[in-house]
């Protein structure tokens, strides 16, 4: 122990456990609490405000990174107190910013902001005055590190952002799987959000490749099925406009694409767009002649609608004549 308290001294970071911890030095989920170091101590972020404890996966690059080093000293269940430097410090106030902002949407708190990084700052603060004192006077600070919990690599699921591009396609079948089980369920919501999931990960890898390229072919193809589960869902939902969008995303890549066409067409009925629908619906049936039946009963459909329409507006204007 006491080769490490002296590696963090000469790091300018000096340790001070308040409660022994137990075990060994595994991956940790840390509670943490800021302090000026003045007299009176004052309190700069304490994540005990909120509902869940912040997460750190150590080894993916946290943008403060000498909480690493802290928590790579400490326990399971240990509370320390560290000292830290100042030249340690340069991305604590952009760093604070972001997690109180993330902390406090999730309880509501937090203004929507369109400035970023150091435009923030640059041209009006971060926002809190306690942080933009930081920024125009560097000073050290005190971190209280309480480790909660522990989970070991490989014992929890993931979150995206932590995968590997290999783990990240991995994870691409088992998210069409469970979409199609919650679909068959009738858990369209659900449903809608894993496939949601799968697409954001592809849009994620397609982004490091060159457009056109056959890497990016291959990725946005892959995208097809997902876009068309996820408006199938939204379109037992009765949620029209993301179907439109969705399935618009897919006819731009395959114009020919009849589930594409066909479910956009019964999304511009739900959204009462009559000629959209009645040339998607066409289409479908230049394309699928087996499908001709089909569309057949669709177009007679919005032909019916469309006369139950006139005749509601016909009755709304004659009653605007009799009222005058």
């Amino acid at each position: 122990m006491a080769d490490i308290f002296a590696a963090l001294e000469k790091l300018g970071i000096y340790k001070k456990v308040l409660h022994a911890g137990v075990g060994d030095n595994p991956d940790y989920e840390d509670g943490t609490k800021t302090t000026k170091c003045d007299d009176e101590r004052t309190v700069i972020d304490d994540s005990h405000r909120y509902d869940k404890p912040m997460e750190i996966i150590l080894g993916k690059k946290f943008k403060l990174e000498v909480w690493e080093a802290l928590l790579k000293t400490m326990r399971p269940k240990e509370v320390a107190e560290f000292t830290v430097d100042k030249k340690h410090l340069e991305q604590y106030a952009l760093v604070s910013k972001q997690l109180r902002e993330i902390f406090g949407k999730e309880k509501g708190e937090v203004k929507e902001s369109h400035c970023c990084g150091m435009m923030a700052m640059s041209e009006q603060g971060l926002g809190h005055p306690d942080l933009d004192d930081l920024v125009k006077s560097p000073q050290p600070l005190i971190f209280t590190l309480e480790a909660i919990n522990v989970e070991r690599a490989g014992s929890f699921e993931k979150e995206v952002w932590t995968l590997s591009d290999e783990e990240k396609l991995g994870k691409l079948p088992r998210l069409r799987e469970t979409g199609n089980e919650l679909f068959k369920q009738k858990k369209y919501a659900q449903a809608a959000d894993k496939y949601a999931e799968a697409i954001g990960i592809l849009e994620q890898l397609s982004m490091k490749e060159k457009p056109g390229d056959p890497e990016w072919q291959e990725l946005e193809d892959q995208k097809t099925p997902f876009l068309l589960n996820f408006a199938q869902c939204k379109l037992s939902l009765g949620d029209f406009y993301p179907v439109i969008e969705h399935t618009t995303t897919v006819l731009k890549r395959d114009a020919d694409n009849v589930k594409a066409l066909f479910r956009r067409a019964k999304a511009h009925v739900g959204a009462w767009n009559p000629e959209e629908a009645r040339n998607d619906y066409e289409r479908v049936a230049q394309l699928d002649s087996s499908l001709a039946n089909t569309v057949k009963k669709e177009l007679a459909h919005i032909d019916r609608l469309q006369k139950e329409r006139n005749l509601e507006d016909k009755k709304k204007l004659q009653g605007l004549f009799i009222n005058t």
